[in-house]
């Protein structure tokens, strides 16, 4: 069914309704239209797409786990997709997608029907020492020093 909507269904949806817009405002005026929602929106997921990326470091920076920065992100590359997809529905969906406010009342929606669980909550054995993941900052390691023969070397 998702293959028969993506396919088919939307494209001639796009192409009604880009018939319609054309009959009503002149086809000169639609192509410009449906240029410019592709270069306007492209400009806006530059600009949110590197606020996202901040905001993913940021979160990362404090140990926190970046998952609405990532669905976000998911989010703007699929208004990326639908905004190059020349027709107006498509077009919609994209500027929808760009509303930070619809990417969390979709994100709430979603994360409603699923469970989300971090890796620090999976296979914790009380009885066993080397699965406790109070002190998740320490990390052993061993080195030893490699001296380049060149150094040396006058």
């Amino acid at each position: 069914m998702p293959f028969f909507i993506i396919f088919i269904l939307i494209p001639f949806i796009e192409i009604y309704v880009f018939l319609q817009v054309g009959d009503s405002i002149g086809i000169g005026t639609t192509l410009f239209l449906a240029f410019f929602t592709a270069v306007l929106g492209g400009i806006i997921i530059k600009y949110q797409g590197m606020a996202t990326l901040q905001a993913v470091q940021n979160s990362l920076r404090h140990g926190q786990a970046p998952m609405a920065e990532i669905f976000d992100g998911f989010c703007l590359v699929a208004a990326g997709a639908t905004l190059i997809t020349p027709g107006f529905v498509t077009d919609t969906i994209g500027f929808l997608l760009l509303i930070p406010a619809v990417r969390t009342l979709i994100r709430t929606t979603i994360g409603k029907h699923m469970e989300m669980r971090s890796m620090h909550d999976i296979n914790i054995d009380p009885d066993n020492p080397y699965s406790d993941q109070r002190d998740i900052h320490v990390i052993e390691t061993e080195y030893t020093r490699v001296e380049d023969e060149d150094e040396h070397k006058p």
